[in-house]
């Protein structure tokens, strides 16, 4: 990462000068903020580096605390490195807590920060103002609300300490297992003189391997193995991973399994050792589970396989932050996941001399090469059925996305419930960081979007949504943040006008019971809501309303072609189910 000490500062200033240049140091390319007062002292550093042609990280305005983290976490997971968060105080940082969690789920690292008051006007210097001493302060102090949420939670008690403490927050957050670390900055060390000692940079982590002998072991218990098969939630998102899984898999013809709880795209959807999104099957029939980047495999988690064994690949395989985490191991290899990958390729050569272990392989990529095309017939016959019936089917929607998208680099994010699988299977990604799937709570996958596009400017960014989780989107926030910074994304809305999920667990846990019996089902109509799309049309958007089959693919076409024109386009589409 290139040195950006920041020398113009050795004259001194205050604390927020010292954050700002901590944040340059840092390498931090933008500082994501929904406004607090106790800002003022930082907004102040940037106006005043502005002024100068000083370096500093870009600042975002937000209107939502929401937008703010999720557009850092949108651009974590593509450029993979930490950026600043900036929220108001602990009302600030609980608004935006399930953000927060979700990058913490997503593995995104990044500093959030927010403030209190230690003298509530009753210490030397400026008044920091009654509204910290009335109702912003909490017990304990916000750092001690952050940590269940949070990789790490601490405060900034100086503001001589001040820059290190962003660094150490920012090198923490960006080792494995990544995530947000989060630094209470009190305003009156922000308004604190500073001495302007020199900030310092982030070193990028450093590399850890399993050893030769570890990785040896395994690579001979693949070699005896007659079905392995590979599960990951997670190998896309490292850097690297993608392509490492997909020459591994190739060079042993292992099937790959991306079960449902995989948050982005690992394994090409569309390769013949692709096997889908369900283990199911091979609990029975696999003698070996390589578990690559996979947090959560089995569920409930007691299911054990009824003969493998299991190998976990992942740098941090027990995730602290998982409350319940069962993976049956044998055996780990814990250093980073493309060379552990990498290396258990290499040693795919050594096995083509045996000539059991050659023919294992050649039946096993026959026998998954068979069962992916009649997986590929499958989806085609739905497809047919989707398109010949009277409404329009969830799946016509993901198929003509497929089809639309097609040799355009385009990057999709999924915050869909019922309809998530259906995305998955029928629009069939196939490159890295082009699918990611939102994390940690409805709500936010306008705000990831937008920030997947901030890093990714040249790539058409489809948002596909259900009409439950946009209406806990905060919407208008996030549509003045793709305005204001020239962010134009396609957001499809898959319209069921139900909390589809939620009607389904009823049913399921009380077949029989009085709802079913007088057709009572609460908690789950949204047919009361308006159409979706005005609420875009404020703001100058192109906006659609769907409901005939015959007219989707021209809806998408128009809505693609004012994307691509610098227009965020909205399509609603009232499915049937």
């Amino acid at each position: 990462m290139t040195d950006t000490r920041n020398t113009p500062d050795a004259a001194g200033g205050d604390g927020g000068d010292a954050f700002v240049a901590a944040f340059n140091a840092v390498g931090a390319d933008y500082l994501f903020c929904s406004s607090g007062s106790e800002w003022a002292p930082v907004w102040e550093s940037l106006a005043r580096r502005h002024r100068d042609g000083l370096p500093c990280p870009r600042y975002l305005d937000l209107t939502h605390e929401t937008v703010a983290v999720g557009m850092a976490t949108g651009y974590g997971l593509i450029e993979r490195r930490p950026q600043g968060v900036l929220l108001h105080a602990a009302p600030g940082l609980l608004q935006g807590s399930m953000a927060v969690h979700g990058a913490l789920l997503a593995g995104v690292p990044m500093v959030v920060a927010s403030s209190e008051s230690t003298t509530y006007g009753d210490g030397p210097g400026q008044d920091p103002g009654g509204q910290w001493y009335r109702n912003l302060s909490f017990v304990g102090g916000p750092h001690g609300v952050a940590q269940p949420f949070t990789k790490w939670a601490n405060e900034a008690a100086s503001v001589h300490t001040l820059p290190t403490m962003i660094t150490r927050a920012a090198e923490l957050s960006w080792r494995a297992p990544a995530g947000p670390a989060y630094l209470n900055i009190p305003l009156e060390i922000l308004l604190e003189e500073w001495d302007g000692r020199e900030a310092v940079p982030v070193a990028p982590p450093g590399s850890t391997h399993s050893s030769p002998e570890e990785v040896d072991l395994v690579a001979q218990l693949i070699r005896e193995a007659d079905s392995p098969v590979i599960v990951t939630e997670t190998a896309g998102r490292e850097a690297g991973g993608f392509e490492a899984l997909l020459a591994f898999a190739e060079a042993w013809n292992i099937p790959v399994v991306e079960p449902d709880s995989a948050v982005c795209g690992n394994f090409p959807r569309t390769h013949p050792l692709h096997a889908g999104s369900d283990i199911g099957p091979w609990m029975d029939e696999a003698d070996l589970i390589l578990l690559v980047n996979c947090r959560a495999p089995f569920y409930p988690p007691s299911r054990r396989p009824s003969k493998a064994r299991i190998v976990v690949i992942d740098e941090v395989p027990q995730r602290p932050h998982v409350v319940h985490q069962v993976l049956f191991a044998e055996r780990y290899l814990e250093g980073n996941v493309a060379h552990t990958l990498r290396q258990l390729t290499k040693r795919a050569k050594d096995a083509h001399a045996d000539e059991t272990a050659v023919a294992a392989a050649t039946a096993r990529r026959c026998a998954q090469e068979e069962r992916h095309a009649d997986e590929q017939a499958s989806i085609a016959a739905v497809e047919a059925k989707a398109a010949g019936a009277e409404g329009i089917d969830p799946v016509l929607v993901a198929a003509t996305l497929r089809g639309l998208l097609d040799g355009r680099d385009a990057i999709v994010v999924d915050e869909t419930i019922t309809h998530s699988r259906v995305v998955k299977r029928h629009v069939q990604t196939s490159d890295p960081d082009s699918y990611f799937y939102v994390q940690g709570g409805l709500g936010q996958g306008i705000a990831v979007a937008l920030g997947v596009k901030l890093a990714a400017r040249e790539r058409p960014v489809v948002l596909t949504i259900g009409d439950g989780a946009f209406a806990y989107n905060p919407v208008i926030p996030s549509y003045d943040a793709a305005k204001a910074y020239d962010l134009p994304l396609l957001i499809v809305v898959f319209n069921n006008r139900v909390y589809k999920s939620m009607n389904l667990n009823h049913r399921r846990f009380y077949p029989e019971g009085a709802a079913a019996e007088t057709g009572e089902w609460l908690g789950t109509d949204l047919h009361r809501l308006p159409r979706l799309a005005q609420f875009a049309e404020p703001f100058g958007m192109h906006t659609e309303t769907v409901d005939a089959p015959h007219a989707l693919a021209p809806a998408l076409e128009r809505a693609l072609k004012a994307v691509a024109e610098g227009t965020t386009a909205v399509v609603d589409v009232l499915v049937t189910r």
